[in-house]
């Protein structure tokens, strides 16, 4: 990438298991992450993702590979010789220090003159909407303002590059959706690259500009969250982001025929060959008799009011299992069905994602 901030090039991490055997947590990985860029790491416990941070950090030894900052290898470097900070899950905020020691630890460790300090305090806090907070202690701080703390702590040493490990899972939804607004906000208005780890797939939809799916310690996809959720490559990242509906079977010019006898209409005529449709649940509406959309016929188990749309869990007449989201606007259809347990899903055939079966 012409403009990167960062590079990986075939990092690899492997660990020792108490039972003696060895666990791949990065399989020679090559990533790209621009200048002021949001990139978000995504994937579930295990994945690689934690690792791939704390190597970029230096507080993993990679086994082979190499890392590259503004274009130098740090590879070898020690973590407090890299041009990066990073923001913990638990703020790790000193209790004994008030906000603006906390603040300003860095600076002092590093000699930096008090009045500068003083100013950098000011400056980072602000920046953070803390100003005015610099003589409290973190116990008589929210969660929402430890966090604060900690970033304002991070920032003020002015890296290249900020790594964040999950900084957001501690806070309650409310505040966590409103932090996710300031991250992103923040990270313009600071104008450096912002890695951010994860395994709340609407956090990271929500925040990036570009998302990499981790499994298996390899980068499953990496892309715009649109594509990401749109156009997933695999299974993998079309069930791990986002709730799905997966149909394998064989594609025959615009249709794809299924083994329990279903045929899903879809917009790549060109397409031939052993493949697997994704439909999103929302993709789905409510049929009426004059519709000519194409549909699926389903059994419904269950209908779940979750505020904005209604959850529609059902089965084929073979037993699959079919997920419908239906706006909440439509109540009234909801309601119909609700009294035959029975309903006709229609789709558009241009929102039916293929994935070809190598991906798949």
């Amino acid at each position: 990438m012409r403009d990167s901030i960062v590079r990986l090039e075939k990092a690899a991490k492997a660990f020792a298991t108490p039972e003696g055997h060895t666990v791949t947590a990065l399989d020679a990985i090559d990533l790209d992450v621009s200048r002021n860029e949001f990139l978000t790491l995504l994937g579930p416990s295990g994945c690689g993702k934690t690792t791939l941070l704390q190597a970029i950090s230096g507080f993993v030894e990679l086994d082979a590979g190499r890392i590259l900052i503004d274009g130098e290898d740090i590879t070898d470097r020690p973590p407090y010789r890299r041009p990066v900070n990073t923001v913990f899950q638990n703020y790790a905020l000193f209790p004994h220090m008030t906000v603006g020691e906390n603040t300003a630890y860095a600076l002092e460790v590093a000699g930096v003159a008090k009045a500068e300090r003083t100013k950098r305090v000011a400056d980072a806090l602000r920046m953070v909407g803390l100003q005015g907070m610099e003589g409290r202690k973190p116990r008589q701080l929210s969660g929402g303002q430890q966090q604060r703390v900690a970033l304002a702590r991070a920032i003020i040493a002015r890296p290249k590059l900020l790594l964040l490990d999950e900084p957001l899972s501690a806070l309650d939804k409310n505040l966590r959706q409103a932090m996710q607004i300031e991250l992103k906000t923040l990270q313009h208005e600071l104008g450096i690259s912002f890695i951010f780890v994860t395994h709340d797939q609407q956090e990271a939809l929500t925040m990036s500009d570009r998302v990499a799916v981790l499994s298996g310690g390899r980068i499953q996809q990496l892309d715009t969250p649109r594509a990401i959720y749109d156009q997933p490559k695999n299974s993998f990242v079309a069930t791990f982001v986002g709730a799905s509906n997966l149909f394998e079977g064989e594609a025959i010019g615009g249709q794809l025929l299924t083994a329990d006898g279903l045929s899903i209409t879809h917009a790549k005529v060109q397409t031939t060959g052993t493949a697997t449709a994704l439909i999103r649940p929302e993709q789905f509406f409510i049929a009426q008799p004059d519709d000519a959309a194409p549909s699926l016929d389903v059994d419904l188990e269950q209908i779940v009011f979750v505020g904005s749309t209604f959850e529609l869990f059902g089965r084929t007449a073979a037993g699959r299992r079919v997920i419908a989201e239906i706006p909440a606007t439509r109540r009234n259809l909801v309601g119909e069905i609700e009294q035959s347990r029975r309903a006709r899903l229609a789709y558009d055939p241009a929102a039916v994602h293929l994935i070809p079966a190598e991906a798949a």
